[in-house]
Formats: structure tokens, C-alpha cells, sequence
């Protein structure tokens, strides 16, 4: 039975690990597990600045979201392009209010220690991968 993009945002909702799929130079797939929170029927992931996978991202926005449910033999890969948010330079500039808000999606709950955590969001120079799926396959059962 095949699945709409639709059908396959709204399991991936209720979810919150996948492998982000991105091309390295040669073309050849890189595979990282990540977690990810579905915001405004975008898969959203949080990424570090100088990783492999970001700079694959700048140069091949082209990218697969695949994410597994083995207790019910369910799946969902998407197809998508991503869009890389701003890159966090100060502690409440808006690309870590984004993080905040991503980190209480992902983590269902407010970080202990927010001070803490917009700094490390700093040191690290996260920023906020946008994934808007273009095709879905996969199955989703019960």
C-alpha cells in the first residue's frame, strides 16, 4: 500500500530518532543517526556547524530522512531537500530560541539548566537542519 507525505509526517510525529541520509563529495551515501522533531510538516534535526554531514548538507541539500519502528515493522524514508538555519553566535540570538524550542519538542520537557544549554548550543555552533519531505515510502502498520 503506498503512503502519501502526509500519512508519513504524521507517524514520523509521534517519533523522534532516524538515520539522516547525506552525500559526501564522491556521491557516496554518509548515514548518521540523529533525532529529529517534526515542526510546521518539516523534519528538523539538529546539526554542528563543522561535522561532515553539514558541510554535505551546504554543498548537496539533497537528502533521506529514513526512520524505523521494528515493534510493528513499520517505516517511512523521505525524500527531501534541506534548508540549514542560522548558525548560534550568542546565547538568545534567535537561532538558540530555535534550539530551545527543538531540544522541549525532542525532549518533551524544558532542560534543566537553559544557561547551560544556550551556551553549549554556542561553543558547538549548532544550527537547525529543515527538511521538507518531497516523496515518502515506506509502511506503516497499526
Amino acid at each position: 500500500m503506498a503512503i502519501t507525505v502526509d500519512q508519513a509526517i504524521e507517524w514520523a510525529a509521534a517519533r523522534k530518532h532516524a538515520v539522516l541520509i547525506t552525500l559526501r563529495r564522491d556521491g557516496r551515501a554518509q548515514s548518521s543517526d540523529v533525532s529529529y522533531s517534526v515542526i510546521d510538516g518539516a523534519v528538523v534535526v539538529s546539526l554542528t556547524a563543522t561535522r561532515a554531514k553539514t558541510a554535505n548538507v551546504r554543498r548537496d541539500p539533497r537528502i533521506v530522512v529514513h526512520i524505523t519502528d521494528p515493534g510493528s515493522w513499520s517505516y517511512v524514508s523521505f525524500d527531501g531537500v534541506a534548508e540549514l538555519g542560522e548558525v548560534t553566535i550568542e546565547p538568545h540570538d534567535q537561532a538558540a530560541d530555535d534550539l530551545v524550542d527543538y531540544y522541549e519538542r525532542v525532549a518533551g520537557q524544558a532542560h534543566p539548566a537553559w544557561d547551560e544549554y544556550r551556551a553549549a548550543m554556542v561553543d558547538e555552533r549548532r544550527q537547525l537542519a529543515y527538511v521538507r519531505p518531497t516523496t515518502a515510502v515506506g509502511q506503516i502498520n497499526g
